[in-house]
């Protein structure tokens, strides 16, 4: 095992904790880990780079896709989806640590709680846009999941 292998793991590593814990583009991270270990690699290794990326690709169709039909059905709208990440930016400096977590859904309650007038109707608009974004993180961890297991079958495969 290579140097540049354990590191392209590393990299790897830091996309799935960054696709759990929002921070990092935790796919792309995984994406590049696997192209560094494949530039890396003698020979046929860009069969894995090609499957690694087709994934990714599938994953940011049905990211874009399925949340996105849900939240509309629901009538939750881009913009508020936007407005609850601006409160999460905000909230992460004005509370290290939780203010982000806090503010997301604070965000998306406050914008529909002034679009629908109401606190029924702007709770439920918030509870779907969590589980719009709950499903985003778990297709993308489960795309990111099966590119890393593609990648450890082929260094087992390879040694």
């Amino acid at each position: 095992m290579t140097v540049i292998t354990v590191i392209a793991g590393l990299v790897m590593l830091v996309g799935l904790i960054g696709i759990v814990i929002p921070v990092l583009p935790g796919l792309l991270l995984v994406w590049a880990g696997i192209l560094l270990w494949t530039l890396e690699t003698q020979g046929g290794a860009w069969w894995v780079f090609g499957i690694a990326t087709a994934i990714a690709a599938a994953c940011l169709l049905l990211e874009y896709t399925i949340p996105g039909k849900r939240m509309r059905k629901a009538g939750v709208r881009t913009s508020t989806l936007l407005a609850g990440l601006g409160v999460a930016i905000v909230g992460f400096f004005v509370i290290p640590g939780v203010g982000a977590l806090l503010g997301f859904p604070l965000g998306i309650y406050l914008v529909e709680r002034a679009r629908r007038g109401g606190h029924a109707q702007a709770w439920t608009a918030t509870k779907h846009a969590l589980k719009a974004v709950g499903l985003n993180i778990l297709i993308e961890l489960a795309s990111a999941l099966v590119m890393v297991g593609v990648w450890l079958a082929s260094i087992i495969w390879i040694l």
